[in-house]
């Protein structure tokens, strides 16, 4: 269908090497989409840019830390040359700290609000002025579960995750005017190389998981790909600012008791 049709369109996924963001890539490089993937880390962006081209997709790797402005500024304008134009930012790239808010020390729970907080503002920023140049453009910054709700030892994490909704909503209020999509993705429990530890039968995080998960199971990955793709072509050209959870419906229930 020409509303969800990405051919043409460049979309730049930072953290896209593994896990969620490479699985949203693949669902937009599937509709069409050329990527431009983000990472820190030189062996992980070669793999992932191998699995990509294996699969026919055009991709193309750029080393760089999105909290550093000045070289995220310089790889931004690189990305422009090289590619034309940026369609799409998707603010993928974050990272957690499980220690409990007693313990954690300042630095840490800087560390995480830079990466998850301070990391999407700056894309956002360095590429939306291009966006705002063409009067087009697609942002969606990849929230949380956290961003509506508290969990122990993820202070930090929820923190930024909560502050990254707000920054989605005030992004969109003010670039609406431009023709700029800015929404969020709230992923819930999903089957990741992370979660694999714990995905298994008498964990009991395993079993609250698909207790309190009204579909009875962990997210797959490529769950996600449906919502990328809608949040990232014309099919949502009216939605602005508005968070869309993809949880299997945890936080459209109030729960149920053990071994109900």
């Amino acid at each position: 269908m020409k509303l969800f049709d990405l051919s043409g369109k460049v979309a730049v996924v930072t953290g896209g090497t593994h896990g969620l963001g490479m699985a949203m890539a693949e669902g937009l490089a599937e509709a069409g989409a050329e990527l431009a993937i983000t990472s820190t880390t030189p062996k992980k962006l070669e793999e992932a840019l191998e699995y990509y081209h294996s699969k026919g997709y055009k991709a193309t790797g750029y080393i760089f830390d999105v909290t550093d402005e000045r070289e995220a500024a310089q790889k931004v304008a690189l990305m422009e040359a090289a590619h034309g134009k940026i369609d799409i930012l998707v603010n993928n790239a974050g990272i957690i700290k499980r220690i409990p808010a007693i313990d954690m020390e300042v630095e840490d729970f800087r560390k995480v609000i830079d990466v998850d907080l301070t990391g999407p503002f700056i894309m956002s920023k360095l590429v939306g002025k291009y966006m705002i140049k063409r009067k087009s453009g697609k942002i969606i910054n990849i929230c949380s579960m956290m961003s509506e709700l508290g969990r122990d030892n993820v202070v930090a994490y929820a923190s930024a995750k909560g502050g990254l909704k707000m920054l989605t909503k005030n992004l969109a209020t003010e670039w609406a005017k431009h023709n700029i999509q800015v929404n969020g993705i709230g992923p819930g429990y999903f089957a990741t190389s992370q979660t694999e530890p714990i995905r298994v039968d008498g964990n009991p995080f395993n079993e609250f998981i698909i207790s309190r998960t009204p579909e009875g199971r962990w997210g797959n990955p490529e769950d996600l790909a449906g919502t990328a793709i809608f949040l990232s072509s014309d099919a949502s050209k009216f939605i602005n600012g508005q968070i869309i959870y993809v949880d299997g419906g945890i936080l459209a229930t109030i729960g149920k008791p053990a071994n109900e």
